[in-house]
């Protein structure tokens, strides 16, 4: 077989292969069971559903706008205007509605772990200025004993899949949670701030591998920052460059009372 041929033969039996698995198992829609003609894609009704976050977002935190006026000059939101985060930058692919919420809870808490890498590939289209510039993803950590239950790590699986479509190098283990916090879905923005203060720490051993390093932080949802912040917070402090922030979605205000 010449040279130019393998390769020819070698895309064939690729479709082929792609034919008979979508023949045995047919793409189905991100969010719903209805046929698609590729995997990890939204069907014609799903994807009207979907809200991207394009601009105008905060150029700081990534909080989408209703209209590009409320940014003001600086392009900054009123939250990061009064009180800057402690990360350097923040982008997300959704916005946090009731279509995220179908996408986000199986993955998070129904054991759909195969949904990571689809959902990975629209985070690397909204943040694909952060990777360029990131030497390290470094996922959130869960708790010990609440990845027990749920046995794995949601940001860690889109930390993975990121690596992997950008070429970047990702540490599963340099951030830990040194106890136990609360669901944080009913606190308000000063009360998870306090719950989270002191809550993450960068595992013994491992500052070396981020100092003067900048480090991409990977999480499923952002909401105030308060975790985001508490993580980049203890980076810094173990000698990261600077730190931001990749989320799969976005809730829109982030001064959540």
């Amino acid at each position: 077989m010449s040279g130019a041929a393998a390769p020819r033969l070698g895309r064939l039996l690729q479709r082929c292969g792609r034919g008979l698995l979508d023949l045995l198992l047919p793409p189905l829609c991100l969010a719903c069971d209805r046929p698609v003609a590729a995997p990890g894609q939204f069907c014609a009704t799903c994807f009207q559903g979907v809200t991207f976050i394009t601009a105008p977002f905060c150029v700081r935190c990534g909080a989408p706008f209703v209209y590009a006026a409320l940014a003001g000059g600086d392009g900054l939101c009123a939250h990061c205007r009064q009180q800057s985060p402690v990360f350097s930058r923040a982008r997300a692919a959704f916005r946090y509605d009731a279509m995220a919420r179908r996408l986000i809870l199986p993955f998070k808490h129904g054991d759909r772990t195969d949904l990571a890498l689809p959902l990975a590939r629209f985070m690397a289209r909204a943040g694909a200025a952060l990777l360029e510039e990131a030497d390290l993803l470094v996922p959130v950590p869960l708790h010990r004993t609440r990845l027990l239950v749920r046995r794995y790590n949601q940001a860690a699986l889109l930390a993975g899949a990121l690596a992997r479509l950008s070429g970047r190098k990702m540490l599963p283990d340099v951030l830990r949670r040194v106890r136990a916090t609360p669901m944080l879905g009913d606190l308000s923005a000063r009360a998870r701030a306090e719950t989270m203060a002191g809550a993450i720490a960068v595992r013994p051993g491992r500052a070396a591998a981020i100092a003067g390093r900048r480090i991409l932080l990977i999480d499923d949802v952002l909401t105030t920052g308060a975790t985001s912040n508490a993580c980049a917070r203890a980076l810094l402090a173990a000698g990261a460059l600077a730190v931001d922030v990749l989320a799969l979605a976005r809730v829109a205000d982030p001064r959540f009372q």
